[in-house]
C-alpha cells in the first residue's frame, strides 16, 4: 500500500485542517489526563480526611 500525500491544489486547506485537528485532539487528551490527576488527588485527600472504621466493621447489626 502506497500513501499519496500530494493533495494538489487543495493542500493549502487540507494540511492545516489536519494540523489543527491533531492539536485539538492532543489538547483534549492532555486536559483529560490533567483532570484525572486532579480527581485522583481530590479522592486521596477526601479518603485521608475520612475517619477510619475498624477493620471488618460495616456499621450494621446482625
Amino acid at each position: 500500500m502506497m500513501l499519496d500525500f500530494d493533495m494538489g491544489k487543495y493542500a493549502a486547506y487540507i494540511w492545516p485542517a489536519w494540523g489543527i485537528s491533531a492539536v485539538v485532539l492532543a489538547a483534549l487528551a492532555a486536559r483529560a489526563v490533567i483532570a484525572a490527576r486532579r480527581w485522583k488527588a481530590e479522592l486521596a485527600k477526601l479518603e485521608a480526611d475520612r475517619p477510619q472504621v475498624a477493620q471488618g466493621a460495616t456499621g450494621q447489626e446482625k
